[in-house]
């Protein structure tokens, strides 16, 4: 079983940064890929961002294109935490923003991950 609790929302104006964090218990985290979801009121859940298992082949990520160029993934195996850097905030981009981890290679639809944080607001004022 593997324990997800997310952090580092909040409100910030257009333009500014957030940094969320997840960080796992339970079971060794680098061995899971590790995805960011947002769901805006009144929208479905969509992918943000995802970070493949740190092992023999390396580090993945993968973005939606809505957010590349602004929003980093990362991890930090020691610590049992992946990062989201958001930059360059936009209202859109308004959303509650859970992390969730999965066994196995990255994916971006939601219903392949197999553990959830509960989600952290952000907000972001024009």
């Amino acid at each position: 079983q593997v324990r997800l609790v997310e952090s580092g929302g909040g409100l910030v104006q257009a333009g500014g940064s957030l940094r969320l964090s997840c960080t796992a218990s339970g079971r060794t985290f680098s061995s899971f890929a590790v995805g960011w979801f947002r769901q805006a009121p009144g929208k479905e859940r969509e992918f943000v961002a995802a970070i493949g298992r740190s092992a023999w082949s390396g580090v993945s990520t993968s973005y939606t294109d809505s957010v590349k160029g602004r929003f980093t993934v990362s991890r930090d195996n020691a610590k049992n935490t992946v990062y989201l850097q958001m930059n360059s905030l936009k209202p859109k981009d308004t959303a509650v923003y859970s992390c969730a981890a999965r066994t196995g290679s990255i994916r971006s639809i939601w219903v392949d991950y197999e553990y959830w944080g509960q989600g952290t607001q952000v907000t972001v004022s024009s």
